[in-house]
């Protein structure tokens, strides 16, 4: 399993989704609307649905779930999911030995593409 909120697509977020899928089939925990709202104080871009389309086209995943900001063990069972593929800014509740960290992709993430248009529009 791979958790995001894919709000802004980019390539960080293609190399997680390659990791994973070297690792076996990848089932993403995409974060739902409300959730993004209540942890990152806005609405995406794009809402669930449009997200879950979008992620759904990568040739890495099998199966897109909407999920909670922070995943746990039971969250992982409940998708029979042995592992979690997350950047090591990981705060997910999931046992270690049920988690694999791979080193984020630095210098690109959506806040900071988002703040990037921002400027370039003002």
């Amino acid at each position: 399993m791979v958790d995001m909120s894919a709000t802004l697509i980019h390539h960080g977020h293609v190399a997680i989704l390659k990791t994973a899928f070297e690792m076996g089939d990848v089932i993403v925990a995409l974060t739902s609307d409300a959730e993004i709202k209540t942890h990152k104080g806005y609405l995406p871009e794009l809402n669930f649905e449009a997200r879950r389309s979008v992620v759904s086209a990568f040739r890495y995943v099998q199966e897109v779930v909407e999920s909670p900001w922070i995943l746990d063990d039971k969250f992982l069972d409940l998708h029979n999911c042995e592992v979690l593929v997350h950047g090591d800014d990981n705060r997910n509740l999931v046992s270690l030995s049920k988690t694999f960290l791979v080193q984020r992709t630095y210098g690109v993430s959506s806040s900071e593409l988002r703040e990037r248009a921002k400027r370039i529009i003002s």
